[in-house]
């Protein structure tokens, strides 16, 4: 399974955050951690509490999971 954070990039464009890092210091997460969201890799549950903390909003409305398969299928067109 991959992580798709684009949910996250959306609420951040609705709440008029012009750059993605706006969100450290609102959030308290780290260079590090941005830059594992912008590349769609996995982060600690604790800095996905600290962005929904932030947001006033929940995981699932920051983040979703994509099926393996369906991804790989994606990327290569064929499974």
């Amino acid at each position: 399974m991959d992580v798709d954070y684009s949910k996250l990039w959306e609420k951040v464009k609705e709440r008029g955050i012009k750059n993605k890092t706006d969100l450290i210091p609102m959030t308290g997460i780290s260079t590090n951690i941005l830059a594992k969201l912008s590349k769609g890799e996995f982060i600690s549950m604790d800095s996905l509490k600290k962005i929904c903390t932030a947001l006033d909003c929940d995981l699932g409305d920051i983040s979703s999971f994509k099926d393996y398969e369906t991804s790989v299928k994606d990327k290569s067109g064929v499974l």
